[in-house]
């Protein structure tokens, strides 16, 4: 009887096992990615991409992102714009209005706002796309006909990100701008000209490339992150949705904290 009563009561004081520390878990994820990006880099050595599928993840990841990211920049371009005018104009600064509109735009707002909207819109597609595929065992179902996920899967998914989001990114420098010439001219009253010889006066080739240079690295970034998030979604649909929300939300962080590295190191004052 007393056997019995404690029974019970020692598999109630069996202790929970320890959640991972967050430390733990940042370790683990970078790894995680570390032997994703090699595994993918390998696979492309080896000639592992088709170009069918290229074209297809460039489609559906790239170019369905440019009308929004236009209409991002455009908007930020504005409003940068809507600011700034009025306050150089008050300080008899006119003819810098064009080039600190394009400065901003060309290495700050096109590359991080894209990478934003990339995420936001990619990124999520990346991770519900794989993600649903290992909830449905499509990932394993690869495995058996001997077909590598990571070669069918994660490498036209990265390259086709990193070819898309530097060209998706000189279209949205364009936006910003044109949108920055919008308001400065028709809303602010500076002369046209006052606005784009200031552009041609401050703004160098370089501001254009190394800004596009940053996406490359986002570029990669959220590609595997979304790749990553996919292939570890375990469970049912309420898992591939966890993976689509961590999938944004660790990409936006990481865009964020390097795009402060690489503007340190890119553009050096």
């Amino acid at each position: 009887m007393a056997d019995e009563m404690t029974a019970p009561a020692a598999e109630a004081e069996e202790p929970k096992p320890k959640r991972p520390d967050p430390i733990t878990t940042l370790l683990v994820f970078i790894g995680e990615l570390a032997l994703l990006l090699g595994r993918t880099v390998r696979e492309i050595g080896r000639g592992g991409i088709a170009g069918s599928d290229l074209i297809e993840q460039m489609s559906s990841l790239g170019v369905s992102t440019i009308p929004i990211a236009l209409l991002t920049s455009f908007t930020s371009g504005g409003v940068l714009s809507l600011y700034f005018t009025p306050f150089l104009n008050q300080y008899g600064a006119t003819q810098f209005v064009g080039g600190v509109v394009a400065l901003a735009v060309a290495r700050e707002l096109a590359p991080v706002l894209t990478g934003v909207v990339f995420t936001a819109r990619s990124g999520s597609m990346i991770a519900a796309e794989i993600g649903t595929m290992k909830v449905t065992e499509q990932v394993d179902a690869l495995r058996a006909l001997a077909v590598s996920p990571i070669r069918y899967l994660v490498v036209p998914r990265l390259v086709a990100s990193v070819i898309m989001f530097p060209i998706v990114c000189a279209l949205s420098d364009a936006a910003g701008i044109f949108g920055g010439y919008i308001v400065a001219v028709y809303m602010e009253n500076t002369p046209p000209h006052v606005f784009t010889d200031s552009i041609k006066n401050l703004l160098l080739p370089t501001d254009f490339t190394l800004g596009m240079v940053k996406t490359i690295f986002f570029a990669v970034i959220v590609a595997l992150v979304g790749c990553q998030q996919g292939l570890e979604t375990r469970g049912g649909a309420t898992e591939v949705g966890k993976a689509t929300t961590n999938t944004v939300v660790i990409s936006i962080v990481i865009i964020y904290i390097l795009n402060f590295v690489l503007a340190d190191v890119l553009f050096p004052q």
